[in-house]
């Protein structure tokens, strides 16, 4: 599969956002019936081609089919098939709490589309969260433009060809390109911007937003914890954390950063790491066919210069059989990781795990308090004290208990970030809710 990707000619772009912002002024996207049809032919688009969507991915990231499967193209589906089921009653105008003194006017709150809103994905899961946003907006009866990534120019030239082809060009359009491109998009007036990616690209999104007074929605990531208690059940716990961690190697934006474990379980809980490190990749992760690559040379550099400079001990993984042509960094767990360590000062964003060894439950919420809001916080107990001390003492986007990453793939909960990590809320419902305009009304009698 080719990995060309075609940019937008800068001088388009104005030209698709005037079309667009025609379109909607024209009331085409807000018929609930258009909506749903939209939703419908997403959801085709989707299943139709699924194994050119995986190819284009595995032509990318590396990443096996299976965990395609899983991660994106299962789940957006389902959610747009849920979307067409739902956003009649979503879209329904929401009458007011009863009060005596305004029923006659029959308040209700109308739910009305935005506008044009402009989506901004990244690289990490091209398919997922480039089509994903675009379900809410599209059962908001919103116009949209999708600015997928570069890094992922298989994957993108196909979502593009896509939708030309499945959607409505009045209503969806795909801008392709990257930092002249996006800059240009950021120039515009739009009706809400949704960015997901890193924090230093976030301020420069939402500092251009604020220029046109638009809403913005960011999703950025951070360095999520887990917390594991010595007493829990380790081999459950190491299992799971490894799976998190390595799942599209790493490059999840709520997969466990590091490991935060009172010191007199760390020893336990790296046996079992190891052990089930043996039992993932028997025969070593650059020989296994469920393991995914690192998506650029940048990325893989910024990742081994991590790997080489650590201070911690790696008892698992390194840089032995690093690989720059394959762009290849092998599952890494590193222990004895203290806080100045080069391991600890940003997003990993792959698959290194270390872990820091703290006296006990209580420097381990100090830790994570002493840094930025995480997008996800994890603890493995079975002890509910332990949880409650852990959830009630921290902010995170989430708090997930036991497990990792699933979270965002539950019907009913938000996604999204607090502080540094993001803020708003998408998937699902939440995404509707997202590009909606609550437009208060009344109809006050003429007596």
């Amino acid at each position: 599969m080719s990995s060309e990707l075609a940019y937008t000619p800068i001088d388009e772009i104005e030209k698709i956002h005037a079309r667009l912002n025609a379109s909607f002024k024209s009331g085409k996207t807000k018929p609930i019936a258009a909506r749903k049809e939209q939703l419908l032919h997403l959801a085709y688009m989707v299943k139709d081609n699924a194994e050119a969507l995986r190819k284009a991915i595995a032509t990318d990231l590396g990443r096996p089919a299976l965990e395609s499967n899983f991660l994106e193209i299962d789940p957006l589906v389902r959610e747009a098939v849920d979307a067409y089921k739902a956003v009649d009653k979503w879209a329904k105008p929401e009458p007011a709490p009863f009060s005596i003194n305004f029923a006659a006017m029959k308040p209700v709150t109308r739910k009305e589309p935005k506008g044009v809103v402009l989506i901004i994905s990244p690289f990490n899961y091209p398919v997922w969260l480039a089509l994903s946003p675009l379900i809410g907006a599209l059962a908001a009866g919103c116009a949209v433009v999708i600015k997928p990534s570069e890094l992922t120019p298989a994957t993108s030239s196909l979502v593009a060809s896509l939708i030309s082809r499945y959607l409505d060009p009045d209503v969806v359009t795909v801008v392709n390109g990257a930092i002249p491109e996006t800059t240009r998009l950021l120039e515009l007036p739009w009706a809400h911007i949704m960015y997901t990616g890193n924090g230093n690209v976030g301020r420069i999104v939402a500092t251009a937003a604020a220029k046109h007074l638009t809403p913005v929605t960011l999703e950025l990531g951070g360095k999520s914890p887990v917390v594991v208690d010595p007493k829990t059940d380790l081999k459950v716990a190491a299992r799971r954390i490894l799976w998190g961690k390595t799942a599209n190697a790493g490059q999840t934006c709520v997969a466990p950063d590091y490991i935060i474990v009172p010191e007199e379980g760390q020893e336990a809980l790296v046996n079992e790491l190891t052990a089930a490190y043996k039992q993932f990749y028997p025969n070593g992760a650059k020989q296994s066919d469920s393991y995914a690559r690192i998506v650029s040379e940048r990325h893989y550099d910024r990742l081994k210069q991590m790997v080489d400079e650590t201070k911690g001990s790696v008892v698992a993984g390194g840089s032995a059989d690093a690989d720059r042509a394959q762009k290849f960094i092998a599952p890494t767990i590193v222990k004895d990781v203290h806080g100045d360590d080069i391991l600890m000062q940003s997003e990993i964003f792959g698959p290194v795990l270390p872990i820091v060894a703290v006296k006990d439950v209580d420097a381990a919420i100090q830790y994570i308090n002493d840094h930025d809001h995480p997008l996800a916080l994890y603890v493995f107990t079975n002890d509910a004290k332990f949880k409650a001390k852990v959830f009630d003492n921290t902010l995170s986007g989430a708090a997930v208990a036991n497990d990792l990453i699933i979270h965002i793939g539950v019907d009913g909960l938000p996604f999204g970030g607090v502080g540094p990590s993001g803020y708003g809320a998408n998937t699902s419902k939440f995404t509707f809710d997202t590009f909606t305009h609550l437009r208060a009304s009344l109809d006050s009698p003429g007596w």
